[in-house]
């Protein structure tokens, strides 16, 4: 369970930032300073859940206390770890040298203790966001080159374009490779991106993405698991 806040102004698409973290009222400060710098903000109530939260929601940044109900924040994030690479910032009042190096070695992409200064948080926040959205033109499929931005998929001797679903399933398929990936998942991840279709037109695209990477030398690398789903090979 979790609260959405919505500031989106004029169609400008906002990063999204979940908060776990057990104490109320810094969730709210959290919340307050967010919100007003222009991110689209989700609060973890559920802490017994949060692992499927976040792979439901798929937020571009994670702030995360050690310390939460139920499950500790390093365990949580090493089981993240293994489902996803979205970005994760240790948000704690712990300040030991192996709290730190242990989270690091799971796999966050910062830390930072409490009481924390808000604009070193936000600086913290913007440098992991820029990180992340570098990665993103730099990604690789065997010796395809894959361009989310340009929507564009390249080896030294062809150049296919993709529409913006199938670069969404084909983005997904790729961060879970070797992977089965359902047919939900990646109708949930095509939501996520605000692209709303219906199971019919998985398929239709599915189909027009194997065409597409057939074109440029890779056929039969998605292969379908009757009954599950899809898988990269």
């Amino acid at each position: 369970m979790h609260d959405i806040i919505l500031t989106m102004e004029s169609g400008e698409i906002m990063d999204r930032i979940m908060i776990i973290e057990d104490d109320k009222i810094i969730c709210e400060e959290l919340k307050k300073l967010l919100v007003s710098n222009g991110y689209e903000v989700f609060i973890v109530k559920d802490f017994n859940n949060s692992l499927n939260e976040i792979l439901t929601i798929s937020p571009n940044l994670i702030l995360l206390d050690i310390n939460i109900p139920y499950i500790n924040g390093e365990l949580l994030l090493k089981k993240l770890r293994k489902e996803s690479n979205i970005p994760v910032i240790m948000v704690t009042s712990k300040i030991s040298e192996t709290d730190e190096a242990l989270s690091i070695s799971y796999g966050a992409d910062d830390y930072i203790t409490k009481p924390y200064n808000p604009n070193i948080l936000l600086l913290r926040i913007g440098a992991v966001l820029k990180r992340t959205n570098e990665k993103l033109d730099d990604i690789y499929y065997r010796d395809l080159k894959i361009d989310v931005g340009k929507g564009t998929i390249k080896n030294d001797k062809k150049e296919i374009i993709l529409t913006k679903n199938e670069m969404i399933i084909f983005n997904y398929l790729l961060k879970h490779k070797n992977k089965i990936v359902t047919r939900d998942e990646l109708m949930t991840d095509l939501w996520n991106n605000s692209e709303f279709i219906n199971d019919n037109a998985l398929t239709v695209n599915i189909s027009r993405l194997r065409t597409k990477l057939k074109s440029i030398g890779y056929e039969n690398v998605i292969d379908t698991r009757k009954g599950i789903g899809y898988i990269l090979l």
